[in-house]
């Protein structure tokens, strides 16, 4: 199979007759969305578990085994076997990528620069560590069944003489305005995807692209629309449809799919922030009425930010003395709040959960 030549952008044939009744439901969604994210104080702590929801979830279509309560008990302490840890580590770096990403953002555009920035790190010391970090590829790679030949790839991507062209017209175009910027960060996304211009990590990274895209664009106020929850449910069809960009041409199915994910992404997102919105305040009491302390807000925060942590954690967090903290979260213990996943031993502290919040984030009931 020969390598692919990407079509030039944008692309020609949309059929926008076919498109527009879907653009103005994933626009409105998204600015649904927006205006929900715009009535929260402070996103780094109130949607943080929803970033390394994404983070877990972007890592599960390329194979990682990890969930949501796993990275977090990890963080807070508990041990896990080799290849558990490595997966833990990938969605880590994921989470990094995504958030240095999106500050980066701040000052400048989008570009091929900070791409190479961020595949450094999602790279950093685990597999993939040996090709090539934060380096767009040398060499011919392709896709298809383990061990595969070229020849019986299901996909070869654009050679490496002609990856810098490809890539440079793909950098010109996300920094254009196009007809429609749902319609362009599709295109955006399923290009990057076609020259798949790194040795590994090209998913990841080609969906941390859709949320600095429409946040560079002004349809997001912070960079925090995730898709990937949707695109692991259609995992087959997602690939199916960027796989028939290459072999039949077929933008139009492509964006089709890509703009019904936003609409029921954002209106599931916007479900997830309106609820948290809505456990924060009811905490504010909780909390207050179960501690009767003048520290009351400084827990919530913490917990909010870290909602399973070793006790000592929220100490450093909230820069509160000990003494204050552990008899404020025996409390919260006492009354339900939180809930305790390893008892503490020895010297090893306790770790605790803060269930209410991460059942929001999974959408479903934990196991703690």
């Amino acid at each position: 199979m020969k390598p692919f030549v990407p079509h030039d952008l944008p692309p020609t044939g949309l059929d926008y007759a076919r498109l527009i009744g879907l653009v103005g439901q994933a626009n409105a969604a998204i600015a649904r969305y927006d205006g929900m994210l715009q009535s929260v104080v402070n996103p780094a702590i109130l949607l943080s578990p929803l970033t390394t929801n994404e983070a877990v979830l972007s890592s599960k279509i390329e194979g990682t085994q990890a969930t949501l309560d796993e990275v977090l008990e990890h963080e807070a302490g508990q041990s896990y076997d080799e290849e558990k840890t490595k997966d833990i580590q990938e969605i880590v770096n994921y989470r990094l990528a995504l958030t240095l990403a999106g500050e980066t953002l701040e000052k400048q555009p989008l570009t091929l620069s900070l791409l190479q920035h961020v595949h450094g790190i999602l790279l950093n010391s685990v597999r993939g560590q040996n090709k090539s970090p934060g380096e767009f590829r040398k060499d011919q790679n392709w896709i298809g069944p383990v061990g595969c030949k070229q020849e019986g790839a299901t996909y070869v991507p654009p050679g490496p003489l002609q990856l810098l062209d490809h890539l440079q017209a793909w950098e010109a175009y996300t920094q254009s305005d196009d007809v429609d910027y749902l319609i362009q960060v599709a295109v955006v996304h399923a290009q990057f995807e076609i020259i798949h211009p790194f040795k590994d990590g090209n998913g990841r990274i080609g969906r941390l692209l859709i949320p600095l895209f429409l946040h560079q664009k002004q349809l997001l106020g912070t960079p925090t629309f995730y898709l990937s929850e949707y695109l692991e449910q259609h995992r087959q069809t997602y690939y199916d449809l960027l796989l028939g960009i290459s072999q039949r041409g077929e933008w139009n199915a492509w964006i089709e799919f890509f703009l019904t994910a936003v609409v029921e992404q954002a209106k599931r997102n916007t479900e997830k922030v309106r609820q948290t919105l809505e456990l924060y305040e009811e905490m504010k009491a909780e909390i207050a009425e179960a501690t009767h302390s003048q520290h009351a807000i400084h827990l919530l925060d913490a917990i909010f930010d870290r909602p399973v942590f070793q006790t000592s954690d929220i100490v450093k967090q909230t820069k509160l003395p000990k003494q204050t903290v552990m008899p404020l979260l025996l409390k919260l213990k006492n009354v339900g709040t939180l809930t305790t996943i390893r008892e503490a031993s020895g010297r090893r502290p306790a770790i605790l959960a803060f269930p209410k919040l991460l059942t929001i984030t999974e959408g479903k009931k934990l196991p703690f």
